[in-house]
């Protein structure tokens, strides 16, 4: 194979790599802030999109890229996934949000592929369901349960962003598209803050708005647009293994960053979702 026929691979590696990291960056930064009660979970996502949205604007501009596209029914998704995400981990540790997350976006967008007449490939089944047990274990033998509301929070979210995910396997214009979404968001997002105003229940640091500000630049600005970019390559069931690797991330990135504390069985769950993922990326037909 040509280094030109390399390149387009190398590419969509370093492209998933990086998204896949910026969702567990989004579970740290969100933690981090909420945890220590550096601000509200209204605000936290207010300035999330609203700094998503300026950084893409900014990009497109000094690009001359032309205006933003998207649709409303993007913005709507993204919007319900970042609102119900920020309050559901108040009460969630990073590597158990993102489990609960992740498994709903697996089973939304495995779901939706199939609806769209993707075929589930043996492997690929096998390797999606071994993934997914090896987060089973990284919850269960010995976690206490979340709680209820957080946990239904975070797996609405999940489906929100397992939608918002299949409506990108069909966008032509990534950056246009991710800009556009988030500018239709902020309207909403903006009236969520307000009624928050309302109660008097708003609260900000210069501390977690700087993790907010992080976590829509960084982490959401920039690793929705490069998400956008490479599901157009892939079929949405291998989308949707791919992304059960950011439990773990989030998982060890807690360790690191939160004094979450590290264990075998974070070590062996971490093995085992990273196997299935090989062998259903192996069972994936590649486009």
């Amino acid at each position: 194979m040509t280094e030109n026929r390399d390149s387009p691979q190398w590419l969509l590696l370093g492209g998933t790599l990086f998204s896949l990291v910026a969702f567990a960056a989004n579970s740290i930064f969100c933690r981090l802030a909420l945890k220590s009660a550096a601000i509200d979970p209204e605000s936290f996502t207010a300035i999330r999109l609203i700094g998503g949205a300026l950084f893409l604007m900014l990009l497109l501009r000094l690009g001359n890229k032309g205006e933003a596209a998207g649709s409303w029914r993007g913005g709507l998704y993204l919007f319900v996934y970042a609102y119900l995400f920020s309050l559901a981990y108040i009460h969630l540790d990073a590597g158990v949000g993102a489990l609960i997350l992740f498994g709903a976006v697996q089973i939304t967008m495995f779901a939706l592929g199939w609806k769209n007449g993707e075929k589930v490939r043996p492997k690929t089944a096998v390797g999606m369901l071994l993934a997914f047990g090896g987060l089973i274990v990284l919850l269960a033998p010995g976690g206490n349960a979340p709680p209820l509301l957080s946990a239904v929070a975070m797996t609405i979210a999940g489906i929100a962003w397992g939608i918002y995910s299949i409506l990108g396997r069909r966008s032509t214009n990534p950056l246009k598209d991710t800009a556009g979404n988030f500018l239709r968001s902020v309207p909403l997002v903006v009236l969520a803050a307000l009624a928050t105003l309302a109660q008097g229940a708003i609260s900000i640091t210069p501390t977690g708005a700087l993790y907010a500000a992080a976590s829509g630049v960084l982490a959401s600005g920039a690793g929705y647009a490069v998400w956008y970019a490479v599901l157009g390559k892939m079929r949405a069931q291998t989308a949707a293994t791919l992304q059960l690797s950011v439990p773990v991330l989030a998982s060890v990135a807690g360790v690191v960053f939160l004094g979450e504390g590290l264990s075998t069985r974070l070590m062996i769950a971490s093995v085992i979702v990273l196997g299935g993922i090989g062998l259903a990326l192996r069972g994936a037909t590649r486009q």
